[in-house]
């Protein structure tokens, strides 16, 4: 199978690349970058550029895309200035792909955001709701993108995953453990709630979906319940053996950010099993082979 990954080399993409490799499967890489690490094909790629966008999946005629590039820092996507380039990365490069999936009867993976819906409750959001209500420009344009992707195509997967945190690139993860460096105590909001999705195990998951046709709506994240960032921070300091005191803080508290949260990041997964698709590890051991990789500074059981 020729799998197709935008933004190879962000965390997700980076995974998708070493996960379709790891089972014999020809990746196409493709970035904004100069160059790309990995060893497999790479081209250069600006997802904005509709005829780029046509001419290179036309050339590729891939089974499947992954479509993991976008535009993900959600404050900056605030600033008026960013604005135009939010929307041309999440939304019409998103369009173009679809487009381009289309003319040559492609599959298309979409990976997509808790970030869709108004994050109120605390009912886990299904799949297949629609009241969606985005609280940040960010969100409004992974929906609109998500819409792009349903009315354009019928074989496609939108993946929506939250809290991400993979080797290559940052994450919340590994800014917590760089607080612990200067810091004895560390500041952590306490209400607003979800679930971890380590992309190693999030890129096992798409493969599958890419081998299959069971097209569709699907949440994705690890398994082992609902926690708050402040649990999510203590198992860190606690797997990675730090000693700092964790202060539980509202988001009130904490201050306001340019773009507003959602308390509730709750996603309902029954969807993968139902359909059966094998469904991620616990968080906690998501967690701890994680930090085995940045303690060891290898791709640790891959």
């Amino acid at each position: 199978m020729k799998v197709l990954v935008t933004g190879a080399n962000g965390q997700l993409g980076w995974d998708m690349i070493l996960e379709l490799k790891k089972r014999g499967h020809e990746p196409i890489a493709t970035d904004i970058i100069d160059s790309f690490e990995q060893d497999c094909e790479y081209i250069k790629l600006d997802i904005t550029d509709e005829g780029a966008v046509r001419e290179v999946i036309k050339k590729v005629k891939p089974d499947a895309v992954a479509h993991c590039a976008a535009w993900t820092a959600v404050d900056a996507a605030e600033d008026e200035d960013n604005k135009p380039k939010v929307y041309a990365i999440n939304v019409l490069g998103t369009k173009y792909i679809a487009e381009a999936c289309r003319e040559i009867d492609c599959k298309m993976i979409y990976i997509s955001t808790d970030y869709v819906f108004h994050g109120q409750g605390t009912e886990p959001w299904k799949p297949d709701c629609k009241d969606y209500k985005p609280l940040n420009y960010y969100g409004q344009t992974k929906l609109e993108g998500e819409l792009a992707v349903s009315e354009i195509l019928d074989k496609f997967f939108v993946v929506r995953i939250a809290w991400v945190f993979g080797i290559h690139g940052n994450n919340f993860v590994k800014t917590m453990l760089k607080l612990t460096e200067k810091n004895s105590k560390i500041r952590v909001v306490d209400d607003q709630v979800g679930t971890p999705t380590y992309t190693y195990d999030l890129a096992k998951l798409l493969v599958d979906m890419a081998q299959s046709e069971k097209y569709g709506y699907y949440h994705a994240t690890n398994e082992g319940g609902f926690i708050s960032w402040y649990e999510f921070a203590c198992e860190i300091f606690r797997q990675a053996q730090k000693r700092v005191k964790v202060v539980p803080v509202s988001t009130k508290e904490y201050g306001a950010s340019k773009a507003a949260r959602p308390f509730n990041s709750r996603l309902d997964k029954t969807k993968l099993s139902q359909n059966g698709f094998i469904t991620l590890p616990d968080w906690k051991d998501a967690l701890s082979r994680y930090i085995k990789e940045i303690e060891n500074g290898t791709d640790t059981g891959r």
